[in-house]
């Protein structure tokens, strides 16, 4: 039995979808029928009901489905366990958004190389809803983002969420601490697009304090919201990882408030893959290196 055939079925059910099945795995979308309908003719078997457009298994399918997934299962087992050593690229499809890129993306991409050397990286950064989207449709393995994914297959875990911080230019003079009615009685403030956590918990944070923000601007790209903030534009709401690391060459710095910003909840979102190997311990890697940020950052409190 071709284990190839036995994918295509795989998550053509999964992704309830011929055409999101061929973009998973790189095949046309004929490639895949025929896959799948040489499969059928192996078991003698129909898998898929092709009466109408809506996609639907067989009696048979259904059964088959279930042994598919202990197929792959055992072929990913066989291949950590003997192909280690000569392991041939392997496509790890990764969608981030942009706080995650300019805070420990880098870091932890770096230390996922030493430990899968022949692992060949496709990175998307993208807005939260986008990426929850490319999950949902498969074409992404793994993906962090301010939400939680859902969809058949599809796991989630909360990792370390990000301390956010108000951010400015190092030509603001230097004081203790500013009021959130210092701020923004001299200052225009800036952050993420509209709907998104940091804008909603920024406008829920004025709220609180009985401010009201003449404007908010929503941006969509750090890179832009930082270079407007070195302009003299206004003060930017900014994760504060992001704003260490971006200030060692940019004249950027993070602002002491009295009215602390709610954090940015990141989510590990991941549909796993029984036939990949280098997708599993990808996710056990981002999973350590998690626990490792979140221990370092107890003990600095401590």
């Amino acid at each position: 039995m071709n284990l190839r055939f036995v994918e295509a079925f795989y998550w053509a059910v999964l992704l309830k979808s011929v055409t999101r099945a061929a973009e998973k795995l790189h095949v046309t979308q004929s490639a895949l029928s025929s896959r799948i309908a040489s499969l059928e003719s192996e078991l003698g078997v129909l898998l898929l009901d092709r009466r109408d457009k809506q996609f639907r298994l067989t009696t048979a399918g259904v059964r088959f489905h279930r042994h598919a997934e202990r197929l792959l299962h055992l072929q990913r087992d066989i291949k950590a366990e003997f192909g280690r050593g000569g392991e041939r690229p392997a496509l790890l499809r990764i969608g981030v958004i942009e706080s995650v890129l300019h805070s420990w993306l880098v870091d932890w991409v770096q230390a996922l190389r030493r430990e899968q050397p022949a692992l060949e990286l496709e990175l998307t950064v993208e807005t939260t809803p986008v990426l929850l989207d490319h999950m949902r449709r498969g074409a992404a393995d793994l993906v962090l983002a301010a939400l939680p994914a859902d969809g058949d297959g599809v796991h989630t875990r909360a990792l370390e969420p990000m301390p956010m911080v108000f951010a400015g230019g190092s030509v603001l003079p230097a004081r203790r601490r500013w009021s959130l009615p210092e701020l923004i009685a001299s200052h225009e403030l800036l952050t993420f697009q509209r709907g998104s956590q940091p804008h909603v918990a920024l406008l829920d944070l004025c709220r609180r304090q009985g401010v009201e923000a003449p404007r908010v601007h929503t941006i969509s790209s750090i890179s832009a919201m930082v270079q407007l903030v070195e302009s003299g534009f206004g003060v930017a709401t900014l994760p504060r990882s992001a704003v260490q690391r971006l200030a060692t060459n940019r004249p950027l710095r993070s602002l002491a408030c009295t009215s602390a910003l709610t954090p940015l909840p990141i989510h590990l979102s991941w549909r796993e893959d029984p036939a990949a190997p280098a997708a599993a311990r990808a996710l056990e890697s981002v999973l350590s290196f998690d626990r490792v940020r979140a221990s370092s950052k107890k003990s600095i409190g401590a």
